[in-house]
């Protein structure tokens, strides 16, 4: 039992060691490779922890270099920029003047209901008020407000990738007939092409239309 504790206080300071001279990272702003290293380095403390049978050098070692790899990478990301866009990703423009990018975000595996919790969380009610939202390489997304916000009120989801939000209907007394129909009036004939679409307490519409699905029927 000593054995074990003190093989944990021992790794637990070498991980700290080795952490410090990986250099200081907020956790949302660790790479790729940060991540991998940390899982690694993990897995390595519970072996030489568990496995008393193996002197430790065996899984310190393994550290060491981990260590060593992202030290190097880390100095190629400073001086390279193709090397750092390839290795950690470039950003990514997911909402540009109130329109959604649905290209961008399925090739990120980015899904609408992601979006719209990051919106909200950051105080945004509807993707209409947003100037622009970039996902950045850490998985983080900015979001810029507009000045002037174009939603009043609440705002109603009443589509969201071509399906119809049939609790938000309710919540405003309407039917699936009626939405068709004023969608119909303005010129919206097929639901499955519209990716996203609102009404707000002013009775202000906002459409977002699928230009994939929309290129495909024309």
């Amino acid at each position: 039992m000593w054995l074990i504790v003190s093989r944990t206080f021992l790794t637990y300071g070498i991980i700290v060691l080795f952490f410090r001279l990986m250099g200081k990272r907020e956790i949302g702003e660790l790479s790729l490779l940060d991540i991998v290293i940390s899982i690694m380095m993990a897995e390595l403390a519970v072996v030489v922890i568990e496995d008393t049978s193996k002197p430790m050098y065996a899984s310190i070692a393994p550290m060491f270099v981990l260590v060593v790899i992202q030290r190097v990478t880390a100095r190629i990301s400073l001086k390279s920029k193709k090397f750092r866009d390839w290795f950690e990703g470039k950003p990514s423009v997911l909402i540009l003047n109130g329109k959604i990018d649905k290209k961008e975000m399925q090739s990120h595996r980015y899904n609408f209901d992601d979006l719209m919790l990051q919106l909200h969380e950051k105080g945004i009610k509807c993707v209409q008020d947003v100037e622009y939202a970039i996902l950045e390489p850490s998985g983080k997304l900015s979001v810029f407000a507009k000045e002037k916000p174009e939603s009043t009120g609440y705002v109603h989801l009443l589509i969201a990738d071509g399906e119809i939000m049939e609790d938000a209907l309710k919540m405003i007394d309407k039917s699936k007939q009626w939405l068709k129909a004023e969608l119909s009036r303005q010129g919206y004939d097929q639901i499955d092409q519209i990716f996203y679409c609102t009404l707000d307490s002013a009775n202000h519409w906002f459409i977002n239309l699928d230009t994939e699905k929309a290129v495909q029927t024309d």
